[in-house]
């Protein structure tokens, strides 16, 4: 089975070495290109693709805004942006990208950017129960869910959960957390912190003290899981 994708990009170099790329996986079907937010807007209420790449920075209509656009649709398309702007990663987020390449692409990684694209855009699994851990109040024990942790800070060999009503601490190392946390939306920063991928809203991912930031506190992320972190949080 093959998927459609459209191409966007105001550059004819960038374009063509995209969709030569794209041609040489076998998991592509039709390519479409486009040099123009509007081309691309254009083809898209014409034809069905599976996976938009789209630049940010095009004349009139940018990626994002086409991205904005596509959440309109009946049926969307996965988006992945390809861009030399390393400073838009949460807006991509925020327009439910699943993936954000930096110019120049890789083979490598365009293609396991494809492979997630080909994986969002196939039908829904059932959601995850959501699990709900026990945690000493006082005398008493209470359930705490899942979904309402935002982060999770290391403590030794327990760790302390962080929610909007409070912070409890488990006798769970922050390690195992993460095992069982990380395919339902969590992410790991740091071998002390562990935070939920949708209680983040704002990344700095440049410098030498990349943090990640909810409403509430910022958290430092590991320099050598900064890659990871930032992928992690697109496709999350």
């Amino acid at each position: 089975m093959t998927v459609d994708v459209l191409v966007a990009d105001d550059e004819a170099p960038v374009l063509e070495e995209l969709a030569a790329l794209l041609r040489a996986d076998e998991r592509v079907g039709e390519i479409h290109r486009a040099r123009t937010g509007a081309d691309a807007l254009r083809i898209l209420t014409e034809t069905t693709v599976s996976v938009c790449f789209l630049d940010i920075h095009m004349p009139g209509l940018g990626g994002l805004d086409l991205a904005r656009a596509l959440q309109q649709f009946q049926v969307r398309p996965a988006v992945v942006f390809v861009t030399a702007d390393d400073a838009r990663a949460v807006e991509a987020f925020d327009v439910a990208a699943v993936d954000y390449l930096l110019k120049p692409v890789r083979p490598a990684r365009l293609a396991q950017a494809l492979g997630r694209a080909i994986e969002a855009s196939a039908p829904q699994q059932p959601a995850v129960t959501d699990e709900k851990i026990p945690v000493t109040v006082g005398a008493e024990t209470r359930l705490v869910r899942r979904s309402d942790v935002r982060w999770v800070q290391a403590q030794g060999d327990y760790s302390r959960l962080f929610t909007a009503q409070g912070d409890h601490l488990v006798r769970t190392p922050i390690s195992d957390l993460a095992e069982r946390w990380e395919p339902v939306g969590f992410v790991r920063l740091h071998r002390s912190y562990l935070v939920r991928a949708d209680a983040v809203t704002a990344v700095h991912l440049s410098g030498s003290a990349p943090t990640v930031s909810l409403a509430e506190i910022e958290l430092p992320v590991s320099r050598r899981m900064v890659a990871e972190v930032r992928e992690r949080l697109l496709r999350s």
